[in-house]
């Protein structure tokens, strides 16, 4: 049953939403949530490389809008779980050099307002919270941690241990991926049999072993009465008392009609990019600009990481890893003797699709098929990290629609393109320790505008209401009860997946409200 007041309303399920749902829930106050969304269902079109790829089956439809006024359809899904329920599952922490402010050559990476000791608590209770497995330890530049992972490294292949082997003979320190996954091999989830990840990247997971938000999170939630979920159901605006200092309801658009709820508490999880919007679009006569923009920063410092992928064609070396996806190569994330500046990670990913891989591979070997490609390819994820600049922002058109204004070309590409080189010179090393890999094609492409699903930044927080919009607790300064616990609160990027650190900061907030507000 809707109630028409609830003591916490919470907009939007992701990695953020759907941590701090299942840490107030046993609170016993009552909670609201909402998603724009519902569900993915558990069907076989879950893991059709055609229907979830090339169709986009779950992806938004909604249009929005380039800084020069183009459309584009944006690579993020409005479901239960938010873009969680298609992530890669990596997880990492920040380093503790991501949390001070470090000069770059082609810009600043500014401090955040709290360290990298005092998130490191929450950062094992995410762990804990999504069943990470990794070896504490193996990577070359990881900040401290209390604890283990609660298991150790997802099972590896034979060939995804064969270039691991190889790569750490060169010199380099690669270290297994942490992985949010449930596997039955655990004796915690489905001890009966193995679990066997496939497709991941991009795809929803119909065994749940991929543990998303809707999983660990919004699912853990619900099984307490005071916890309410409303479905396809778009905020359309969040409304103030006449002081404007105080956010008392929330209007919802859903089948057709709109409904206005009222709260004592709201906490924004929406995605940096629509959190942002909802303030522009909550502007009123004591917030013309837009709620909580008094310092003219709501949608601005917009960040997403330079983010591609390169693929090594092999024709002399077979792939036969069903899930390559293993591990990753910190050494350049630092600078050293070898590297003055810091450059980035690369990761394996999972396996790219057949249309994919036969447009880029076909030029190189035009006589051979999708699956041959697949089977003699290496798919590596590279990430540099995305400077703040004020001019990358999210905006509405007149007609109240999404504008993402992003300067790529003007941000970290040096970096990037460095990380890209050394991938390359990788594999010339490779190919003198095995010979198999000594012939190696590249072919690769570069996540553009639509690519969302490292979004943060809009919403930075910060001591100095004047440069901020959110302060030390991710409240805003304006607004004496509305929270945001998405990746909006990012002041600076890093260069690693963003949704451990959104889910350990949303329950360090999640913990302040329950300790200071509640």
């Amino acid at each position: 049953m809707q109630h028409e007041s609830y003591d916490v309303i919470l907009i939007g399920t992701g990695s953020g939403g759907g941590t701090i749902a299942q840490k107030l829930a046993p609170s016993g106050e009552k909670i609201l949530l909402i998603e724009r969304g519902d569900f993915i269902p558990k069907e076989k079109e879950n893991w059709d490389v055609d229907e979830v790829v090339v169709k986009g089956r779950y992806r938004s439809q909604e249009t929005w809008y380039d800084k020069d006024g183009h459309p584009f359809l944006p690579f993020t899904h409005y479901v239960v779980g938010g873009n969680s329920k298609v992530y890669g599952a990596a997880s990492f922490r920040l380093r503790e050099a991501d949390f001070l402010e470090t000069s770059h050559p082609t810009g600043t990476s500014p401090a955040w307002p709290i360290s990298y000791a005092q998130l490191a608590p929450y950062y094992t209770q995410a762990e804990r919270l999504f069943s990470v497995h990794g070896i504490r330890g193996s990577d070359l530049f990881e900040p401290p941690a209390a604890e283990p992972y609660p298991f150790g490294a997802i099972p590896v292949e034979p060939f995804a241990q064969e270039l691991y082997d190889l790569v750490g003979k060169t010199g380099l320190a690669p270290f297994p991926i942490p992985m949010a996954v449930r596997l039955a091999q655990d004796n915690t989830y489905w001890p009966d049999a193995p679990t066997i990840l496939g497709n991941f990247d991009g795809f929803p997971d119909p065994t749940e072993a991929k543990a998303d938000a809707h999983v660990t999170g919004i699912r853990a939630a619900l099984q307490y009465p005071n916890v309410q979920l409303l479905t396809n159901a778009f905020v359309s605006r969040l409304i103030t008392n006449e002081a404007g200092d105080r956010v008392t309801g929330v209007r919802v658009e859903q089948n057709g009609t709109t409904k206005t709820y009222q709260t004592g508490v709201v906490i924004v999880a929406a995605g940096a990019v629509n959190s942002a919007a909802l303030l522009l679009r909550s502007a009123t006569e004591k917030h013309p600009n837009g709620l909580a923009n008094g310092s003219g920063q709501v949608g601005r410092n917009y960040m997403s990481h330079l983010n591609g992928c390169l693929i090594a064609f092999t024709p002399d070396k077979l792939n036969t890893a069903s899930f390559q996806k293993y591990f990753c190569i910190g050494d350049y994330y630092l600078p050293s003797a070898n590297n003055p500046h810091a450059l980035g990670e690369i990761q394996l990913m999972g396996k790219n699709d057949p249309a994919t891989v036969l447009s880029l591979g076909t030029p190189f070997f035009p006589d051979k098929d999708a699956a041959w490609l697949s089977a003699h390819s290496i798919d590596f994820w590279l990430t540099a990290e995305d400077f703040p600049d004020p001019d990358n922002r999210v905006t509405l058109t007149p007609d109240g629609h999404i504008r993402l204004t992003y300067h790529r070309e003007r941000n970290n590409v040096f970096a990037y393109g460095q990380l890209k080189q050394k991938l390359k010179d990788l594999f010339k090393k490779l190919g003198t320790l095995d010979p198999a890999f000594g012939t190696v094609y590249w072919g690769g492409y570069d996540l553009g505008i639509s690519g969302v699903s490292h979004q943060c930044g809009t919403l930075r927080f910060g001591l100095d209401p004047a440069t901020s919009v959110l302060d030390v607790n991710c409240k805003a300064h304006e607004l004496a009860n509305l929270y945001v616990v998405d990746g909006s609160f990012f002041p600076s990027s890093g260069a690693y997946n963003p949704s451990l650190t959104i889910a350990a900061n949303a329950l360090r907030v999640g913990e302040h409200l329950l300790n200071h507000v509640l």
